[in-house]
């Protein structure tokens, strides 16, 4: 019989791995003499070792071409977006004029319900998840009342019906039904961030639209870590930070798509010059011309230091492919899962569903008890032996450890250290 915590069972699954492990391809965060069993790509990346050199090029070309760095040489800087357009696209399943990088998550949130976001008398109300980030509902409850509606009955929020704040699809069907007349808005999380449960995207929006209501979605923890077919899907707008699974560093500049059935949308928006079609875009007229697509969105010209770290990331995900990173992101989670419930059941609720087509990298867990302690109390003891012992996850109020084998670099050797990590406190 299979030892699944055997050290040797762990190294036997890497070498044997379908897609054989990038880790060396990244800057692997150090306790003491060894690496860190690092799993929170789901809150901040690893830096690719291909990061450096984009951003060095961008400052060398800045230092000997000063302003003609815009228009001279290699990685120009007024076409600079494009670099990063067509592998966008391709990871998200999208079209090339449908994705944009610009700005940070909130602030593309906040543009896109600009557009799509037009509430009426008849129809004032956006249907989001209980629980939801805060950022995306502070956004929400803003619009709504910057309209003139009132946040306490036009902001429908979808309560849990399943243990662990998990949502199902038939409430979820049940609540757009329910509020179907009034809604303008559906706004749902690709991946909800403190449970990790995924969503069926496109069922959704068909559910949407049956209603009469617009789709859109955060994607913060979606992108990099599912497949994703937006176009296909029929999503309005979607939205998502770079900074996680895309491992394009702190504050990364954020994504947008926008589908292509609004390329040339009549619907108001914030308009900045950079969104201005780039034929006319210098002759510096009073009237906007939008360019068509997700670029015309653009309020600024992109910051090029910031955008230079995700040209790394993308080149990653290029080579590999999304399907083959989520094959293998449901190996390590399949056996993360495993190791909990064979060797720790009685230490650790896993929240995240497990179907793995209902979640993504990620498992939420709950600590059911150890050391004399229990709840709360526990959580934050294992937590915090954990990063004592260069093992990182991170901690979500109230009670939520998560942690994320991201398959670029991650490997059930990690995995297998937390699982042992975890027995090592329960027996302390």
């Amino acid at each position: 019989m299979t030892d699944l915590s055997s050290p040797a069972h762990a190294a036997a699954l890497d070498a044997a791995d379908p897609l054989p492990t990038l880790r060396g391809e990244f800057l692997i965060p150090r306790h003491g003499d060894e690496e860190q069993a690092y799993f929170v790509g789901n809150s901040l990346g690893l830096q690719p070792r291909g990061a450096r050199a984009h951003v060095v090029e961008v400052l060398d070309k800045w230092a000997m071409e000063a302003v003609e760095g815009h228009f001279t040489g290699q990685a120009q800087w007024m076409p600079y977006h494009e670099l990063v357009r067509d592998p966008l696209a391709r990871l998200v399943g999208a079209h090339p004029g449908e994705v944009i990088a610009m700005n940070s998550l909130t602030a593309n949130l906040h543009l896109m319900m600009v557009s799509f976001y037009r509430p009426t008398r008849e129809r004032p109300a956006i249907l989001i998840e209980a629980g939801s980030f805060p950022s995306d509902r502070y956004a929400v409850a803003s619009q709504i009342a910057f309209h003139g509606f009132d946040p306490a009955t036009d902001l429908i929020e979808v309560e849990p019906d399943e243990p662990g704040g998990l949502i199902s699809m038939a409430t979820i069907e049940r609540a757009i039904a329910e509020h179907g007349p009034r809604l303008a808005l559906v706004l749902w999380p690709g991946v909800q961030y403190r449970s990790g449960q995924a969503f069926d995207l496109p069922a959704i929006v068909r559910l949407a639209h049956a209603q009469g209501a617009l789709c859109g979605f955060d994607l913060a923890h979606g992108v990099g870590n599912l497949e994703l077919q937006l176009h296909d899907s029929g999503v309005d707008f979607a939205v998502w930070c770079h900074y996680k699974y895309l491992n394009s560093g702190p504050g990364a500049v954020a994504g947008c798509f926008v589908h292509a059935h609004h390329a040339r949308t009549d619907r108001p928006r914030f308009a900045g010059w950079w969104g201005h079609e780039t034929s006319t875009r210098f002759r510096m007229g009073p009237d906007f011309v939008p360019t068509a697509g997700a670029e015309g969105w653009q309020l600024s010209n992109p910051p090029i230091l910031g955008l230079a770290p995700l040209r790394a990331s993308l080149d990653l995900f290029d080579r590999v492919g999304m399907p083959a990173l989520r094959e293998k992101s449901q190996r390590l989670t399949g056996y993360l899962e495993a190791l909990i419930r064979e060797r720790l059941a009685d230490t650790l609720d896993i929240v995240t569903p497990a179907d793995p087509a209902q979640r993504g990298c990620q498992l939420s867990l709950r600590v059911i008890g150890g050391r004399g302690l229990s709840g709360r109390a526990a959580g934050r003891d294992l937590f915090d032996y954990l990063a004592a012992n260069g093992v990182l996850g991170d901690w979500r109020e109230p009670d939520v450890i998560r942690i994320s084998p991201a398959p670029l670099y991650n490997t059930h050797a990690d995995v297998l250290r937390f699982a042992r990590a975890v027995e090592a406190w329960r027996g302390a």
